[in-house]
C-alpha cells in the first residue's frame, strides 16, 4: 500500500494523477445503501459488522475511488460511555440524558474499545480482507469538541448554546469531560489502525462555531492529544472541520499530517495560510454535485487550477455527498479528476 496515490499523497509524495475519495461516499445516494437501509436502522447497519463491511464496499465497487473509509458514526462511542443515543428518522442523533452539569461529566465511563466498539474493529477486519490490497481503508472518529457538543446539546444544534454555556460556566467539568473524551478517542483511533485501517480521519464538525480564543484555551489541547496518539501508529491523520477558515494558523497547531477544507475558502488561500509544507484535502462544494456536468466541471477546474501542481493533494468535497446527489455525476467527477492534466481529460 506504500504505492497507492492517496497514501503518497498523505505523505507529500509525487503521484501519477491526484487521488479522490469522497466523504460520505457510502452514503444515500447510492441505491445499493437505500436498499439495505430500508431493511435496518442506522445503528444496526453499524453493529452488524457484515453490513458495515458490504456498506463500506459499495462506492469502492462502483466508482474508481482511491481509499474506503469504513462504514460508522462518530456518535454511537458514547453509548459505552453512558449516553443513551438514538437515530430519529427525519431528525438526526438524539440522546435522551445528556451532559448537563459536572455529575454527569463525572457519571461518563471509560470502556476499553474492544469492549465498546468491537463491531467497527470486526468491520475494519472484515473491509481489510475484501479490499485485498486494491484501496487503502480509512478509519474515523469525531474530535473531543464536537463529540462534547453532541453530549451537552443532545443533538444537533445550530448555534450551541448549551455548550458554549458549559464551557464558560463551569470550566473545570469542561476540561474533565474534554479530557476522557480525548483519552476515549485516541484509544479508538489506536485501536482502528491495530485491526487494519491504514489512515485515520478525525472530524471536527462543530469546532468552527468556536472564536479562536476559546479555540485555543478549551479544545486545541485536546485535539493535539487524540491526534498525536492517532499518529504514533505511524499513519497519516486528517483533521477535517468546517468553517474554520478564519483560523487556519490556528488549526495547523494540531499537528495532523493532512488538513481537511470545507468549500468556503480557495484551497491556495489556505495552503498559503496553513504552509506549503502539509497535505490538503478538499474542497469543492457538495451542491455542485447536484448541478449540470459543465458547472460541475467547471468547479472541479477550478480546485485543481489553484492547487497548480502542489504535491499533497487529496480531491475530495468540502463535506459530504448530498442525498440527492445523482450517481453518474460522482462517477463523472471521479474519471475527470483521475485524467484531469494528463492530456486524456474525461469528460465522463
Amino acid at each position: 500500500m506504500r504505492s497507492s496515490r492517496f497514501l503518497m499523497a498523505c505523505r507529500r509524495e509525487p503521484v501519477d494523477v491526484t487521488p479522490v475519495w469522497l466523504m460520505r461516499q457510502a452514503g444515500r445516494y447510492m441505491p445499493e445503501y437505500r436498499t439495505i437501509r430500508a431493511r435496518h436502522s442506522m445503528l444496526d447497519a453499524i453493529r452488524t459488522p457484515e453490513l458495515a463491511c458490504e456498506i463500506t464496499l459499495q462506492p469502492v465497487n462502483v466508482f474508481a475511488v482511491d481509499a474506503a473509509i469504513i462504514f460508522a458514526d462518530i456518535l454511537p462511542i458514547l453509548i459505552g460511555m453512558g449516553l443513551d443515543l438514538d437515530f430519529v428518522k427525519g431528525e438526526g442523533p438524539a440522546i435522551s440524558n445528556p451532559v448537563r452539569s459536572p455529575a454527569d461529566v463525572d457519571a461518563l465511563r471509560m470502556p476499553p474499545t474492544e469492549e465498546n466498539l468491537p463491531y467497527t474493529l470486526e468491520a475494519i477486519r472484515l473491509v481489510r480482507r475484501e479490499l485485498d490490497g486494491r484501496v487503502p481503508l480509512i478509519g474515523f472518529a469525531g474530535a473531543p469538541f464536537t463529540l462534547a457538543s453532541y453530549a451537552i446539546e443532545g443533538g444537533g444544534s445550530k448555534h450551541h448554546v448549551r455548550t458554549k454555556s458549559f464551557m464558560h460556566a463551569e470550566p473545570d467539568a469542561w476540561h474533565r469531560l474534554m479530557d476522557k473524551l480525548a483519552t476515549v478517542l485516541g484509544e479508538y483511533l489506536v485501536a482502528q489502525v491495530q485491526a487494519g485501517a491504514q489512515a485515520l480521519q478525525v472530524f471536527d464538525s462543530w469546532a468552527g462555531v468556536l472564536s479562536p480564543a476559546d479555540y485555543r484555551a478549551f479544545v486545541l489541547p485536546y485535539t493535539q492529544h487524540v491526534i498525536e496518539r492517532a499518529r504514533s501508529t505511524g499513519v497519516p491523520v486528517i483533521y477535517f472541520g468546517t468553517d474554520l477558515n478564519g483560523m487556519l494558523p490556528l488549526v495547523r497547531k494540531t499537528g495532523a499530517d493532512v488538513f481537511g477544507l470545507d468549500w468556503r475558502i480557495g484551497i491556495d488561500d489556505a495552503w498559503h495560510q496553513l504552509g506549503e509544507d502539509i497535505a490538503i484535502q478538499g474542497n469543492l462544494d457538495p451542491v455542485t454535485l447536484l448541478a449540470p456536468w459543465p458547472e460541475i466541471r467547471r468547479g472541479i477546474d477550478d480546485v485543481l487550477m489553484r492547487v497548480a501542481g502542489r504535491p499533497g493533494h487529496i480531491f475530495n468535497l468540502g463535506h459530504g455527498i448530498l442525498p440527492e446527489t445523482p450517481v453518474d455525476n460522482v462517477r463523472r467527477l471521479v474519471d475527470y479528476v483521475h485524467t484531469w492534466g494528463t492530456g486524456e481529460k474525461s469528460d465522463g
